[in-house]
């Protein structure tokens, strides 16, 4: 016991997670007279897994279009083509943000590339201030549920070590987030348009739209490479990680010249930074999983559960608010590798599809992001914009409640997230 409450106060004092997952994987072994080299085996069993591959190599390719004028591009590209349109600026930056956090896998990163250009265009096209900071701050985490992003693939490789639930496949996410994300991102562009009925329209501009899709041509087959070539099987997830990694440091360094060779080292290395701490959780918590499972820690959690709560719905209410309450305290790479080999074990017993669940997972991470009063995204929209983070909380609820409402969809239609794999 004494152990454990050091290690929390280690934690609540700032300890990095990996060494507190680490510590307490090795005093279970020890307690239980296991050889401790047993976490370096486990830690090991990374280097067996292909699909790892795709973390460093989606992550540089993000932070590349990031320390680029791609998110310039891209905002100009949507604003061209959309921005007649009642509420198209609304709409572009919805999309704008999706698809850029979709690519860089970190919605505050999304905040602080697209929010200098989409705030002051959006007030200057007359959107209310509340609105346009409620939008900002709230649609730079839309595309976690979009491919390629890197929480999609990190729950199928966490899913597929416990080796529980059959089969989950990288592919298998990538497709099941398509229709939840469709179903977030057309319930605020609705709510957008609503609310910015009384914004005069902009003229479309052929000669812009066309100068804008020339600026972007070399951007634009992006979604193609990735989408296209995983779901038409013509590419495995590893390999589409390489071919758009290098497909974006060509066009980029080579074409664009907007990254010079000797900035592109500082780009590796703040890019595979986030790739270590991501590799390091992940490593150190397959021995800690390896520990609960031993020690039969979800089944116990399911048999305490169960004498509570006798019905998967009830259970899916008590999900969804833990993970928003989680969302706000961790970031979504630490949740995933500490908190899936515990739920989804429980979820398995009361009858919920693995793919389900990490649609659920991933759903309520999302708006964890900027959920009160701790949200991550809220104090970085505090800072960025300069504006009390009293404000942002105000401006961010209408935003939150519609999100959350479409978290309830997702949670008790399973067909949205299985339908299009044919596990309805």
């Amino acid at each position: 016991m004494l152990i454990l409450l050091g290690l929390i106060l280690l934690a609540l004092f700032g300890a990095p997670l990996f060494a507190i997952i680490g510590a307490s994987a090795l005093w279970g072994f020890y307690q239980s007279e296991i050889d401790l080299s047993v976490v370096a085996i486990e830690f090991f069993r990374l280097a067996e897994m292909p699909v790892l591959l795709a973390i460093p190599l989606f992550t540089f390719a993000g932070y590349l279009l990031s320390e680029s004028n791609a998110p310039h591009r891209l905002v100009r590209l949507t604003q061209a083509l959309l921005g007649w349109m009642p509420g198209g600026l609304a709409f572009v930056a919805l999309v704008a943000c999706a698809l850029f956090t979709a690519f860089t896998g970190a919605s505050g990163v999304t905040i602080v590339a697209l929010g200098a250009l989409l705030y002051p265009a959006l007030k200057e096209a007359g959107y209310r201030d509340n609105f346009s900071l409620g939008l900002v701050t709230t649609s730079g985490s839309l595309g976690l549920l979009f491919a390629p992003a890197l929480p999609l693939i990190l729950y199928a490789v966490v899913a597929q070590q416990l080796g529980i639930g059959g089969s989950i496949s990288v592919e298998e996410m990538f497709i099941a987030g398509i229709l939840p994300g469709l179903l977030m991102l057309l319930i605020l562009i609705a709510w957008s348009y609503w609310s910015s009925r009384h914004v005069t329209l902009a003229s479309f501009s052929k000669t812009e739209a066309l100068a804008a899709l020339k600026e972007a041509a070399w951007e634009l087959p992006l979604p193609v490479i990735v989408l296209g070539g995983v779901y038409s099987g013509y590419f495995a997830i590893s390999e589409a990680a390489a071919v758009t990694a290098f497909y974006v440091l060509v066009v980029e360094v080579f074409i664009h010249r907007e990254i010079t060779l000797q900035r592109l080292p500082s780009v590796m290395r703040e890019a595979m930074l986030l790739v270590g701490g991501i590799l390091i959780i992940l490593g150190l918590s397959l021995a800690s999983t390896n520990y609960l499972i031993d020690q039969e820690v979800p089944t116990e959690l399911f048999n305490w559960l169960h004498e509570r709560v006798s019905d998967p719905l009830t259970f899916l209410i008590l999900l969804n608010i833990f993970l928003l309450i989680l969302g706000t305290m961790l970031d979504i790479f630490s949740a995933l590798v500490l908190m899936v080999p515990l739920l989804l074990p429980v979820a398995l017993q009361y009858g919920i599809d693995p793919i389900h669940l990490g649609i659920i997972f991933l759903a309520n991470m999302q708006i964890g992001y900027f959920t009160p009063p701790v949200g991550m995204n809220l104090f970085i929209a505090s800072y960025r914009f300069d504006r009390p983070v009293t404000e942002i909380y105000r401006a961010t609820l209408p935003w939150f409640l519609l999100l959350f409402g479409a978290v309830l969809l997702i949670t008790y239609w399973p067909s949205l997230s299985l339908g299009l794999l044919g596990r309805s």
